[in-house]
């Protein structure tokens, strides 16, 4: 009987040299976006519109999407936390909340936001958690 031959996993690691230069745009958006809110948040300027230029910047020039593919590097769990993320439901719950978050505080109902949006992060995270351990076992 012939032996089957030896696999080596050299063939699938990645050198930090080739790692930065396969994501070095996402790397550099993610510097900036970085780099942006540290100096706005030192020159005081408001969280909204700190906020608003992160999420626009992000979508134009694709961080989002770099990130979710960097995430997706992490052997075994990696790709299942990226279909996680990009799954329309949970992306759906979280908006629901934003929207319902802004309605409460309309309201006069702050204290009860906080509690209501920790809850809700509570359960976006055992989503994910659940729906690893479900593929994994």
């Amino acid at each position: 009987m012939e032996e089957a031959p030896k696999k080596s996993f050299k063939n699938f690691s990645i050198s930090f040299k080739y790692f930065v230069l396969a994501f070095w745009k996402t790397l550099l958006a993610w510097v900036i976006i970085v780099s942006f809110v540290v100096v706005a948040i030192h020159l005081n300027v408001d969280k909204s519109i700190i906020g608003g230029a992160v999420v626009i910047f992000g979508i134009i020039s694709q961080a989002f999407i770099g990130l979710l593919n960097i995430i997706g590097l992490i052997p075994i769990i990696g790709p299942i936390v990226a279909k996680v993320l990009a799954l329309p439901f949970f992306w759906l719950l979280n908006a629901m909340g934003y929207f319902v978050s802004i309605l409460a505080i309309k309201k006069g109902y702050t204290s009860e936001v906080v509690n209501y949006r920790i809850l809700t992060v509570v359960f976006l995270i055992g989503i994910v958690i659940g729906f690893i351990l479900g593929k994994l076992i």
